[in-house]
């Protein structure tokens, strides 16, 4: 069930050799995102469970789901990208049915990460996915 865009992340790192080339990978993503504006990095927007700073908008539009992202630590500034091209632009109802661990697996990111990451990780879709519940 993952995007267009997901696939292209996951053909990518099938040409990836080592996890150093993949972590690369993973900052370059995030570091290719706009910056959030200064007046959405709110409590309301923050992330609880991060071992860094996160803030996540999701925004709701003719029943499309997105979300912009932020994050004062590199690695999950990408890890923001990569959960954009999984879930921007599906139809909100579509967004609680990805598997996120089975789409991520895919990357071998659910292996490679720290415990912190990975919850840090887990909280993120899992805000995703209230949000897009609530809807």
């Amino acid at each position: 069930m993952a995007t267009a865009a997901f696939e292209d992340i996951v053909e990518d790192f099938e040409f990836l050799e080592d996890w150093e080339d993949r972590y690369r990978f993973v900052i370059e993503q995030g570091k290719a995102l706009q910056p959030l504006p200064d007046a959405l990095k709110v409590p309301a927007t923050k992330v609880e469970g991060c071992a860094s700073q996160v803030w996540l908008h999701p925004v709701i539009e003719d029943g499309v789901f997105r979300f912009d992202g932020e994050s004062d630590a590199m690695i999950v500034q990408g890890l923001i990208a990569i959960l954009q091209r999984l879930y921007n632009g599906l139809p909100v109802g579509e967004v609680v049915a990805v598997d996120a661990r089975a789409e991520l697996e895919r990357l071998g990111l659910n292996d490679h990460l720290s415990a912190q990451r990975s919850n840090g990780l887990r909280s993120m879709i899992e805000r995703i996915r209230t949000v897009a519940a609530a809807a």
